[in-house]
Parts: structure tokens; C-alpha cells; sequence
């Protein structure tokens, strides 16, 4: 099978990108790897330490993979989503979390090119997206997608870096891709624009400051040092993806599914704080949102309150001081307190 051959038929499945790279080809990553989880900037992602020797060396997780074909689906914003933070009353949400779980679009879509490989060449396959022990990033990058940027995300000339990324391990024997190099120059734009400061250095990131590891990974209470510097964002953040100036390239979002829910474009934090379990997951069902649960998300909603210095949004926070929740109960308390100053 020849890869040109491949490629048009993932551009007809949707793909905006197809590169192919050897399963080996990211020795430097297991070292990095290594660098990041001996400092303990993983926070509490314990799954990653756990299965770091499968991270690190593709070959090991499927040892009969010949080739990776590694695949870009853009979900490019509309509105410029660092405009939403311009505005208290409301709740930031990442945009990539603002419709339907893009784990589940996009392995729909590999699964289909998956199963168009296998009728014709007899192949076998498996297929990944962000869940398993697979470093994405650096396998795009050497299957020529793009760079792994300052701020760690993939970068592209033809895309920007809105975009999601999916593989294909196969026990075919591919034509591999020129690696992508990176072209970042002497731009810090993306470093600059941190809240938190969670780049210790370029290309280099302590997700133990990072809102989105923050807001999604990180159970039980926020540093108080940290929790002012979470502003309105609720879930994600995007201020160092927003910034890049390559995304003059992006392309638009071709699947409807990540076209963004109007209602999760600027939802009113008054609106989300009253969220029940049940009403939580019907909101956000069949959204990424719903895995933190409502507790974990109630939260956030209320730093975002304590941090809008709105006196009126008060009696919402008032209102969880003894959530059964104890993250909840302390979030509402340091959110009544900012306000009532």
C-alpha cells in the first residue's frame, strides 16, 4: 500500500493531515519524559508515571507495529476566546470542550480509515486518541505534522495549533515522512501570555501550574496562591494556544460536532453554580466536561466568583458554604469572603 494512496483517502474521511513515522522514532522522548516525571510536574497524574515505559518507547506497547500513521482534525474557534475573559459575569470553557467529546469523534473517524486499510490490504491496526499511553506530539512531529512548540502543543505551518491529533499503529511497512522542524524563532508570545507562569523554561511545562490541569486534573482544594490567577476559566484554558501567531494558517472546523454549543460559549457562572449531579450530567452529556463531575467543576465555578468582584453573584457562593462536597464547601467560603471585601 502506498502512502499517497493512504492519505487520500484520509483527507476524504475528514482529516485535514497525514504523516507517517516509525514506531522508534522518538528515542529523545522517553528522556523527556523522564525529565518531567523526576520533577514531579505531573502533578496528580499518576497514570502517567505508571506506564511511562510504554510512553516513551511506541515499540514496546505494540511490538508487531511496522508504522504510525499519525493524522490532524482542525477544531478552530470562531470568536477569539481570550474575549471571554474580558467579561466576569460569565464562564471561560476551553473551546476544544464547548460540543461533543472530540475522543469520540475522532477515533469514529479513524476507525473508518482503520477498517478501509485492513479490507484492503489485510493489515493489522490499533488506534489511539489522547487516552492511551501513546506521546502523540512527538510522534506528529516526526511523522512531519508539525513542531512541538514553547508552550508544548503541536504547532503547523498549514494549521496553527487548533487541532486535535490521532494515530494509527500498523503492521505495514509505510513510506516515513520527513520529520517536522520547529520554526518558533525568538517568539516567547505563548510563554508571555501564561497566567500562572507555568513554563519554567521553553518548551517545558509545570502542569502543576497549569489552569487546565487545574481545572480538570487536580482534585480537592487550589493553592490559594493560584486561585485568583484562574480568573473565569472553568474548564481548559487557551491563552497560550490564542497567542500563536501561526495560527494565521488555521483552518476552519469542518466537523459540526466541534462547532461550539451556544450555550457554552458564555454561560453565566450563576447558572452553573446551581448545577446538581443530575442536572450536571445532563448539561454536559456527551461532553469531556462530564468526566470531572459536578463537584470538581462546581469548584472552579466558584473561583471563578470569588474572583468576578461581582457582590451580587455572593448569595450563589453563600449557598454551597456547606456542600457536602469538601472542595465545594471551601471554594464557596474563599468566594463569599473576596466578595463580601
Amino acid at each position: 500500500m502506498d502512502a499517497a494512496r493512504i492519505r487520500v483517502e484520509a483527507q476524504a474521511q475528514g482529516f485535514a493531515r497525514m504523516g507517517v513515522c516509525a514506531p522508534d522514532a522518538i528515542p529523545h522522548a522517553a528522556d523527556r519524559l523522564g525529565q518531567f516525571l523526576a520533577k514531579d510536574m505531573h502533578g496528580q497524574m499518576g497514570w502517567m508515571a505508571d506506564r511511562a515505559n510504554w510512553r516513551g518507547d511506541p515499540t514496546a506497547l505494540w511490538p508487531e507495529a511496522r508504522s504510525v500513521i499519525m493524522l490532524a482534525e482542525p477544531y478552530t474557534p470562531d470568536v477569539d476566546p481570550l474575549s471571554l475573559l474580558e467579561q466576569p459575569e460569565i464562564g471561560a470553557i476551553s473551546v476544544y470542550a464547548r460540543n461533543k467529546d472530540y475522543h469520540d469523534l475522532v477515533k469514529k473517524r479513524l476507525k473508518r480509515l482503520g477498517r478501509w486499510l485492513v479490507e484492503q490490504t489485510g493489515c493489522q491496526i490499533k488506534v489511539f486518541v489522547d487516552t492511551a499511553p501513546v506521546m502523540e506530539k512527538p510522534l506528529a512531529q516526526a511523522a512531519g505534522l508539525g513542531w512541538q512548540g514553547k508552550h508544548t502543543n503541536l504547532l503547523s505551518r498549514d494549521l496553527g495549533n487548533w487541532f486535535f491529533l490521532g494515530s494509527i499503529f500498523t503492521t505495514l511497512e509505510l513510506e516515513q515522512d520527513t520529520a517536522g522542524v520547529e520554526k518558533c524563532g525568538s517568539c516567547t508570545a505563548c510563554l508571555d501570555a501564561c497566567p500562572t507562569g507555568a513554563f519554567p523554561a521553553p518548551f517545558q511545562l509545570d502542569a502543576r501550574r497549569c489552569i487546565s490541569y487545574l481545572t480538570i486534573e487536580h482534585k480537592g482544594l487550589v493553592d490559594l496562591e493560584l486561585r485568583e490567577k484562574l480568573g473565569n476559566r472553568i474548564y481548559g484554558c487557551d491563552d497560550c494556544l490564542a497567542v500563536c501567531p501561526w495560527n494565521k494558517f488555521a483552518q476552519e472546523a469542518r466537523d459540526a460536532g466541534y462547532w461550539a454549543r451556544v450555550e457554552l460559549v458564555a454561560p453565566r457562572l450563576d447558572d452553573l453554580v446551581k448545577l446538581t449531579d443530575a442536572t450536571f450530567r445532563e448539561v454536559f452529556a456527551g461532553s469531556p466536561i462530564k468526566r470531572i463531575g459536578r463537584d470538581r467543576f462546581v469548584r472552579n465555578v466558584l473561583y471563578a466568583i470569588g474572583n468576578s468582584g461581582q457582590p451580587d453573584l455572593r448569595p450563589c457562593a453563600q449557598d454551597l458554604t456547606d456542600d457536602p462536597d469538601p472542595a465545594v464547601a471551601d471554594a464557596a467560603r474563599w468566594a463569599a469572603e473576596r466578595l463580601a471585601t
